[in-house]
């Protein structure tokens, strides 16, 4: 089924120097999760990242997503919307599966900028926050900080063991890359979810 092409597991782990210790990049459709003491790293343009820990455990991960553009997102059965939900149950559900408790979750989110010109008559960025933040409204999942909306793209770093996040607002971005892998993936979701009858099975 194409929906499970959408959100995958990072790939891309290296160590930083920075903060000497592991870290794990995460692209647009990508989620990660650990126990560890490392960082997950990421860049947000339009595009939205929860980062969700169980605070007594310190089991903690983070997704990188945006809503394809499926008509009315303010609808619950949209196509977009199921595509919002599918990306943050997949991630809820790994931290579950590594013995994280639900009741202890708490949720930093962060991204939604207003980056992408041209993008659809309602930004796009606004969107994902609004659908991010109600999202975890209606799971009662505690918000204890967000960085949304904004006109710059921000890079984030989570470190699931404590929960602590730092995020860089990039003032300056010398080149079109983040612009670019965002597109592409918006035109990859769109392309997804047109072709296949646009279900999409949830679990």
């Amino acid at each position: 089924m194409s929906q499970m092409s959408v959100e995958h597991l990072a790939s891309n782990l290296y160590f930083d120097r920075t903060f000497d210790c592991e870290a794990a990049k995460i692209l647009p459709g990508e989620y990660y999760y650990s126990n560890k003491d490392m960082v997950i790293v990421t860049v947000l343009g339009s595009c939205v990242s929860a980062c969700i820990r169980d605070r007594v455990s310190g089991v903690g991960g983070m997704n990188h997503f945006m809503l394809p553009d499926g008509g009315d997102a303010d609808s619950p059965v949209s196509a977009s919307m199921r595509y919002g939900t599918y990306a943050m149950e997949i991630l809820i559900n790994e931290l579950l599966k590594a013995g994280a408790k639900r009741e202890n979750f708490e949720a930093k989110v962060f991204g939604g900028g207003n980056v992408l010109r041209g993008f659809t008559a309602i930004n796009v960025g606004e969107r994902n926050a609004k659908f991010v933040k109600d999202y975890l409204k209606t799971e009662h999942i505690r918000i204890t900080a967000e960085d949304l909306i904004d006109i710059h793209p921000r890079k984030v770093y989570f470190f699931p063991r404590t929960g602590k996040v730092l995020v860089k607002k990039l003032k300056v971005v010398h080149n079109e890359t983040l612009t670019q892998r965002e597109i592409d993936y918006a035109n990859k979701l769109k392309s997804e979810s047109a072709g296949g009858g646009g279900e999409i099975d949830l679990f």
